[in-house]
């Protein structure tokens, strides 16, 4: 067994132990000591057909509840699955093309397979769960097990000690997981604050404290501790300190602020303020404690609650046990989807359902999650809440996942800078089918109005974000009138023309704003050009937001999260402003210019200082005499005046 599996909490005597009673042994199904031979031809492999030995195998299949497993050819284990009939399950993978690239990988893959034939679907689940971790398939979703997780644990001795722990080999009882330290040590800080318990490590036993063979510490001098270790507290009133204790941990905090209460009111009534104000405190802390750790109603029945969140290629899971309303319980799980993409958050859920099961031997009644599991427990109720009470714990459960995604990717990404701009690379080089990641992409887009001005964009990304000094802008030069797909042609050619030139790097992927017609027009300024096949081009429209490839007929369509399609948006709605932008200069700059133009006796020359010093043709219209006559002298001011004040003309100097 690898280290890694080791870490992971599998044993072999795990697995044994789930296979006592089926008739099978971990060495025989695991194959490892098995020479297999492969008998599959180069058509099988690409129609994923099994060779003749191995249909032989899934003909035989039952249609019962059991786990499979797939073998390399060097007889190591790719893959396990469950399944609530085998047979159909394990020739499904068989005899057709997958969408999936990596299903199609582990097909082509298989040499050999194995399987299992057990009671029900789920202990086909418990048992697939222990084997993954036994044998770490590449193609598998794999717990991430953090042993880090705190305990807290209350020792059986005569004097027992509460404190918190990572291990589990101390003798005594276990409450936890936490789910970080701070909440473990919050409900520690609760227990000392509260009960005068000792924190020395000291073994203590009747004839060491009769002997007076211990000291009193700090905590005896400050009341933190009752001075257990000079015999100052019996071990009975200790015991119903422990006992008090164990119901806070137990999440029984109700009843505990119930008895404080009464006590505090009993001891003022007999005239012991100052036992009372010590009850008081207490009392008081717990208030707090509740008012942070209830989330739920306190009528509410004991409940269990999953949440699931995911985001590329992993997926979390909080658990949480919930006492009247009070967490009593709580663990984070990661699982790497590894190179499966075939396994769906149901079986995800399902395999986090067992893992909890499994860990802390547990027993489910009542469980909220946000969507059914794909495998039936003996006896749990699973509950998808709209609203409530109920909806509201599972939405703290849901935060709390989120929260553990961000923590692990705000991590990973201290560690590596460039992880999230590698992993969205591999993911638009998976979605377009693209033949290298599209680290330099470049946009398209044309603008006019009836034909006037036409004028070209392009925007470049370079790793998915806008390279601002490398945007271009295009005035059409060959194209009269509003031909959109012709404009798009001479753009191109002259952009990678002069890059080829010029020994520039061509992108990657090029993209152009719109339909068919425009991509057409774009292949053509390729195969001219002869980088048809070096760069790759896809063309985007605007209703749909589908993809076009050049020579398919029918669109891409990505899903409207994908954050590939959200670079594509962000490129053609940048290429659309920046165009968009450079017509409008050149617009108003025409209007303006023409206007001027019309007035005989004011040249370009003239033209231009107008504008530099008035900034607008309304500001000139708008200025005097002796403002005009500054800036392009007296006789041109004139000239000007009387253009724009025919009513109130003025004589040209002599």
């Amino acid at each position: 067994m690898s280290k890694e599996a080791e870490n992971n909490g599998a044993s072999r005597h795990e697995v044994e132990e789930l296979l006592a009673g089926t008739g099978r042994d971990i060495d025989e199904i695991g194959g490892v000591d098995l020479e297999i031979h492969e008998e599959r031809t180069r058509e099988d492999l690409l129609n994923n057909r099994p060779g003749p030995r191995l249909r032989q195998k899934i003909l035989g299949l039952p249609d019962s509840p059991g786990v499979y497993m797939y073998l390399d050819k060097t007889g190591k284990v790719i893959y396990v699955g469950k399944a609530k009939r085998l047979k159909r399950r394990v020739s499904s993978y068989f005899n057709r093309r997958h969408d999936s690239t990596r299903t199609n990988l582990l097909v082509r893959g298989i040499a050999d397979m194995r399987f299992i034939v057990v009671h029900s679907e789920e202990d086909a689940l418990h048992l697939e769960n222990a084997m993954i971790k036994e044998y770490q398939p590449h193609y598998n979703v794999l717990l991430k097990d953090d042993k880090s997780y705190p305990w807290i644990v209350i020792t059986r001795e005569l004097y027992p000690r509460i404190f918190m722990t990572r291990e589990r080999g101390i003798e005594g009882r276990y409450y936890g997981p936490y789910s970080n330290v701070s909440s473990a040590k919050t409900v520690l800080d609760l227990i000392r604050d509260t009960y005068p318990l000792r924190s020395c490590r000291h073994a203590l036993d009747e004839r060491g404290i009769a002997r007076n063979k211990y000291s009193l510490c700090l905590d005896y001098h400050i009341k933190k501790c009752g001075g257990a270790c000079r015999g100052l507290v019996s071990p009975e009133q200790y015991g119903a300190y422990i006992a008090r204790a164990r119901q806070i941990l137990n999440g029984e905090t109700v009843e505990l602020e119930t008895n404080l209460k009464d006590e505090m009111e009993r001891l003022s009534a007999e005239w012991r303020f100052e036992e009372a104000q010590e009850v008081k405190e207490r009392y008081e802390l717990l208030q707090r404690y509740n008012a942070k750790s209830v989330i739920g109603e306190r009528a509410m029945p004991d409940v269990d609650v999953f949440a699931y969140v995911e985001n590329e290629d992993r997926a979390f899971v909080n658990f949480m046990h919930l006492h009247r309303g009070a967490v009593t319980q709580s663990l984070n799980m990661e699982f790497r989807r590894g190179q499966s993409s075939e396994t769906t958050r149901e079986e995800i859920l399902s395999r986090a359902i067992a893992e909890v099961s499994n860990r802390f031997d547990r027993r489910f009644h009542t469980v909220l999650v946000p969507f059914q599991p794909d495998v039936e427990f003996d006896g749990v109720e699973f509950v998808t809440p709209q609203r409530g009470d109920k909806r509201r714990v599972l939405e703290v459960s849901l935060k709390n996942a989120t929260q553990y995604m961000n923590d692990i990717e705000k991590q990973r990404e201290a560690l590596n800078p460039d992880r999230a701009t590698d992993l969205l690379m591999q993911r638009m080089q998976s979605d377009f089918r693209l033949p290298s990641e599209p680290r330099h992409i470049e946009c398209f887009d044309n603008s006019n109005i009836q034909g006037t001005n036409p004028v070209a964009s392009c925007v470049v990304f370079r790793n998915g974000r806008p390279s601002k000094r490398d945007y271009r802008h295009f005035c059409i030069k060959t194209v009269v009138g509003a031909d959109d797909f012709a404009s798009m042609k001479e753009v191109l050619h002259r952009r990678y023309t002069r890059m080829m030139a010029e020994g520039e790097p061509l992108p990657q992927l090029v993209v152009v704003d719109g339909g068919k017609g425009q991509l057409s027009a774009a292949v053509e300024a390729f195969d001219e050009m002869g980088i048809r096949g070096e760069v790759s081009l896809v063309g985007i429209a605007k209703r749909l937001e589908e993809i076009y490839y050049p020579g398919d007929t029918l669109p891409l369509y990505l899903d409207k999260k994908s954050p590939s399609l959200r670079v594509i948006q962000a490129l053609r709605d940048e290429a659309h402003r920046f165009g968009i932008t450079h017509h409008r200069d050149r617009r108003s700059k025409g209007q303006v210019v023409s206007e001027l133009d019309g007035i005989k006796g004011i040249g370009p020359a003239t033209a231009a200082t107008l504008m530099k010093t008035f900034k607008s043709l309304k500001r000139l219209k708008e200025a005097g005499f002796e403002q005009i006559a500054e800036a392009v002298g007296r006789s041109r001011a004139t000239t000007l005046w009387n253009h724009f004040h025919p009513g109130d003309p003025v004589e040209t100097p002599k």
